[in-house]
């Protein structure tokens, strides 16, 4: 399918910061579901321009699944600065909002995912937001006390040779994690993901594709 990329300013309510973000739409005729990408730390080089995040982006689209990639606060032309987590999950739900409210959305089908630090911004508001209907996570550093009594559908996939977010970390983090989910570790790879760009993308567009639809 056709991609057709569409560069947002998106301001989030009373006096937050703007943030820069990107809208990939699919080919054909909306409203198609949609998800919202959040990147890796803003503070060791994250942003929504990431190999991983671009590669999830090409293969939802191509799923007929919208994606609204951003820039945390203080990342590229985004306004504000860094703000320990709290700020930057205040930033994915405005920006969440903002895709549910655009006209190309089907706003009953709307997910979230992230990498890394994105991974745990992602988790932390896709279980509590009442937008989100589904929640993917790639190498993610895991919130606490959030996941137990989270029954929205969830994905979590890390590499079995991340010695950063490592196996046994994820494993034990996700052992009490509420269904329905999947957690998968795919054999070879390391926390950056390196040439299995495509394969992790396609993991996290089937995921969405089967629950959001296309």
């Amino acid at each position: 399918m056709k991609k057709t990329s569409i560069e947002l300013h998106i301001e989030l309510p009373g006096s937050g910061p703007v943030l820069e973000a990107c809208l990939d739409l699919p080919g054909g005729t909306g409203p198609f579901p949609g998800v919202v990408l959040c990147h890796p730390h803003p503070l060791y080089g994250g942003n929504m321009d990431n190999n991983v995040i671009l590669a999830v982006s090409r293969a939802l689209t191509g799923r007929g699944i919208a994606s609204l990639r951003f820039n945390f606060r203080g990342v590229g032309r985004s306004q504000g600065s860094f703000a320990g987590g709290v700020g930057e999950q205040e930033d994915a739900r405005a920006t969440l909002s903002t895709l549910a409210g655009r006209g190309e959305i089907d706003s009953s089908r709307i997910g979230i995912m992230g990498y890394s630090f994105g991974g745990m911004v992602a988790l932390a508001v896709g279980c509590t937001g009442e937008l989100v209907r589904a929640v993917a996570a790639i190498s993610p550093v895991i919130p606490a006390g959030v996941l137990e009594y989270c029954t929205r559908p969830k994905l979590i996939v890390s590499g079995e040779e991340d010695n950063m977010i490592t196996p046994s970390y994820i494993l034990k983090e996700t052992a009490g994690m509420a269904e329905p989910k999947v957690v998968e570790m795919v054999p070879g790879v390391d926390h950056f993901w390196r040439g299995y760009e495509e394969l992790v993308g396609e993991k996290v567009a089937d995921f969405f594709a089967r629950i959001l639809g296309s």
